[in-house]
């Protein structure tokens, strides 16, 4: 079975698409509910390219994705239940099995870290600003199924985020001012007892200071290898993942921290990951070596000409998917974590489909 290549979407020819935001408020149940009933045709396309995508690359047909999915359910039960129930909401909403939206919130940890996005990303303090920002790169038919989610629930920050339709962890902020990034590494491991990857990007906008959001995940660990950029006003960290330790990317002199899809630091015991992305290190490197040459303060407008960089075509920070690459840069965000507010854009930086300003 070829992966899935995307249903038709919603475009006439030239046409380009419209980002969906979804506005979510009240219980865990309630708030999955409003996501899936809201961005019902999107959850179907996402359950949809992952059944393509495990069957392809995995030779996992859906039906085995979703008992594979379900033991992780006890855990979640047992660990996390307000997550649980905010997906058994989702999966109601969207009239779709619970295990289907299981198995989209635990794709990472299913194939071990197979199906791994890739993506460019920084935080960088200044005097007036805390910038976090970051392109994420995956299979362009997923780009219709991106939503923009706001999550008000009681005693905790409102978060907004870009997620793919159905999952409840992903991109974005929240109004205590923390944000955080993800860069997919790809490395056999995985322990089932941990948090699964994107409920720890869930767990991270739950938090009201990057200290709180360090020492939550460290309570409980990530399954599988991953690295999330974290960062408030303060400034940012990187936490690279493995499923057995962590290791802190600090910022530099400039307070800077930069990553990409392999890992920047030692992980004695664990090993290496795949390094699958050959432009991994040239994409690092070069988003460094480019905010290196910035006059003058960093604006948002100079943070999103460093994610627009073509050099090292199609594998560049500005992605396209174009042989050898299979992926291209689906979204684009810039978050100023100081005055609390985002810009996110849909599609390739140098020619975007839709663009959203988010604000606290």
């Amino acid at each position: 079975m070829a992966p899935y290549m995307g249903a038709p979407d919603e475009q006439g020819d030239g046409e380009k698409l419209k980002l969906r935001q979804v506005h979510c408020s009240g219980s865990p149940y309630e708030i999955g509910f409003k996501h899936g009933s809201d961005a019902k045709v999107q959850v179907e396309r996402t359950i949809d390219f992952y059944t393509g995508m495990f069957q392809d690359t995995a030779n996992l047909d859906w039906d085995k994705v979703r008992g594979v999915a379900m033991t992780y359910e006890p855990v979640m039960r047992q660990k996390w239940p307000h997550y649980l129930e905010e997906i058994q909401g989702v999966a109601d909403g969207a009239e779709v099995e619970l295990s289907d939206i299981i198995a989209c919130n635990v794709r990472t940890e299913i194939a071990f870290g197979m199906f791994s996005d890739g993506c460019t990303a920084l935080s960088w303090r200044t005097a007036d600003a805390s910038w976090l920002a970051q392109n994420w790169d995956w299979m362009e038919p997923q780009k219709q199924n991106l939503i923009v989610l706001t999550i008000e629930q009681a005693d905790k920050p409102t978060i907004k985020m870009i997620t793919e339709a159905g999952l409840i962890g992903k991109i974005g902020f929240n109004s205590a001012g923390v944000g955080v990034c993800l860069n997919a590494i790809k490395m056999k491991s995985m322990d089932p007892t941990k948090l699964p990857c994107h409920l720890g990007l869930r767990m991270v906008l739950e938090s009201s200071s990057r200290e709180e959001a360090v020492q939550s995940l460290a309570k409980y660990g990530i399954a599988s290898a991953c690295h999330m950029l974290i960062a408030d006003a303060t400034g940012g960290i990187g936490l690279e993942w493995s499923s057995s330790d962590v290791q802190k990317c600090t910022m530099n002199d400039s307070h800077q921290v930069f990553h990409s899809n392999h890992y920047l630091l030692k992980h004695p015991g664990v090993g290496q990951d795949t390094n699958w992305l050959a432009d991994s290190e040239f994409r690092v490197t070069k988003i460094e070596e480019l905010a290196g040459k910035i006059e003058g303060a960093p604006t948002k407008e100079k943070i999103f000409e460093l994610f627009k960089d073509e050099s090292n075509y199609p594998g560049a920070i500005c992605r396209a998917a174009k042989p050898p690459s299979t992926s291209a840069s689906l979204f684009h965000i810039t978050m100023d974590l100081l005055k609390k507010r985002a810009d996110i854009t849909l599609g390739r930086p140098v020619a975007p489909d839709d663009s959203v300003q988010l604000a606290f």
